[in-house]
């Protein structure tokens, strides 16, 4: 069929007003970082669960592929076509009602379109918390998306990745049917867990339409510190000195190499020093409860006990204080992206083993690339560290991203492979880490994973060349 032809058949469906062709799709086909670009058909924006199925139904029929497409902040290629190929990208962001919200089951139950901000909001008003937190994009990414990569974030020490704050999803399949899972039951031992097949599955296997969420109260308390610390080790030694002092009241443990300020510092407005002196690391470190007592309290006499390895810290319990300290951490990608590109991994290893990642992967980058620059930093809470490479000279950088990828790759992911780690911790593997998978992912589970997705999407028109 003529791509004219399968527009119009699309239009009929979402509305002349609802498809995109031609120049005006191009922003929805460039990711977030500006590394991909592809070609879309059109970019079709349908308002309600029917037309996705009405859309989808029609592709499947007429075999053009789908790009399930939500924010478009996906960090690895993942939500915008191929450059090879046409296909239609189908945008959910008109999608953005809260469908329900009961309070008193801690449920909240939206359309994929909705962005975490809203959600985020919407639980606070009826005194409720959502706590993913993605506080650098929750404004743009949205619940869809959140659930395709099964996003990750600060709060996942205490509250775990979008896979552990959903109970039911909404699910359009590659043949245009309509799996109904929203249930907002927090038991129900009838077989397979269907729910986990689409999240984290990139929208590979089905376009997520709405999920039930699961909603917490709300902290009445909070007291948070920043830290400066001897090392990576003694940052780790501190996690568990603080879990075993004040238990799940850790709602975050984030670690901040000195790199990362300097680049914050030179890129990003009203930042400063977070105490008189430089440091090489800082950890910033949340406690929350929903008794109102105070916290500081605790939390001090927690890192006065933990001996040598603290330098200095400073506690507060005002929030514009705390978001300071908050600031560096969120914008270390902002002011990464001033600075030029990178060679950026996402990688997890067990906490307890987060140092000697640190330590090894230095080393072996160290003495393979003179004058690396190595940005750290992340969740160490969970044991997901960003750890990102490039030369401080622009021009010098340039040849070095071109040439030196693949290698220093090689060196990362040689030591995440000998510390039992991931190379993809929470941004997925999208086209980035596509190929790079098949030398890190066990034979077996590949297969599996080729093996349902033959089962669901036959054609392989699903989001094709992502993950798989």
């Amino acid at each position: 069929m003529h791509k004219n032809n399968i527009i119009d058949l699309i239009s009929a469906i979402a509305g002349d007003g609802a498809v995109l062709a031609g120049e005006p799709a191009a922003p929805y086909c460039t990711d977030w970082r500006g590394r991909y670009a592809g070609n879309a058909l059109a970019v079709v924006f349908p308002a309600n669960m029917q037309q996705v199925a009405a859309v989808v139904k029609l592709c499947a029929s007429h075999q053009v592929a789908i790009v399930p497409q939500g924010g478009n902040t996906s960090l690895c290629g993942g939500s915008v076509p191929l450059a090879q190929g046409e296909q239609i990208i189908l945008n959910l962001s008109r999608m953005n009602q809260i469908r329900a919200i009961d309070p008193v089951n801690y449920t909240m139950t939206v359309e994929a379109g909705c962005t975490l901000a809203s959600v985020r909001a919407t639980a606070e008003q009826h005194d409720r918390l959502f706590p993913l937190g993605l506080t650098a994009i929750a404004a743009h990414c949205e619940i869809g998306g959140n659930l395709s990569t099964n996003a990750g974030g600060v709060g996942v020490l205490r509250y775990g990745n979008m896979r552990d704050l959903v109970l039911g999803l909404e699910v359009v399949l590659p043949d245009g049917r309509i799996w109904n899972g929203l249930r907002s039951l927090r038991k129900d031992n009838t077989g397979y867990d269907l729910k986990h097949l689409f999240i984290g599955a990139e929208g590979t296997l089905g376009i997520i339409t709405a999920a039930v969420l699961k909603l917490f109260p709300r902290p009445q308390a909070e007291a948070t510190a920043c830290a400066a610390v001897r090392d990576p080790a003694a940052a780790v030694a501190l996690l568990a000195h603080l879990r075993a002092a004040c238990g799940d009241k850790i709602a975050a443990f984030e670690i901040v190499s000195r790199s990362c300020l300097d680049l914050v510092f030179k890129h990003i407005p009203d930042t400063r020093e977070p105490f008189a002196g430089k440091h090489e690391w800082i950890i910033i470190t949340q406690l929350a409860d929903v008794l109102a007592a105070p916290l500081d309290a605790s939390l001090r006499e927690a890192l006065r006990s933990f001996g040598n390895g603290i330098v200095e810290f400073e506690i507060t319990t005002n929030k514009d204080h705390a978001e300071h300290w908050w600031k560096l951490r969120k914008n270390i990608s902002e002011a990464q992206k001033r600075a030029g590109i990178s060679i950026k991994h996402d990688v997890s290893v067990p906490v307890s083993r987060v140092a000697e990642f640190i330590a090894r992967a230095d080393a072996a980058l160290h003495d393979a690339f003179d004058g690396v620059r190595i940005v750290a930093f992340g969740h160490m809470g969970d044991g997901n560290i960003h750890y990102n490479i490039s030369m401080q000279d622009a021009a010098q950088n340039t040849a070095f991203i071109a040439h030196q990828e693949d290698a220093v790759n090689d060196l990362v992911y040689a030591v995440v492979r000998a510390l039992n780690g991931s190379i993809s911790a929470e941004h997925g593997l999208g086209q980035l880490k596509r190929d790079t998978i098949r030398d890190y992912k066990d034979p077996l589970e590949l297969e599996l994973m080729r093996t349902i997705k033959q089962a669901l999407d036959p054609l392989g028109l699903m989001n094709p060349g992502k993950v798989l």
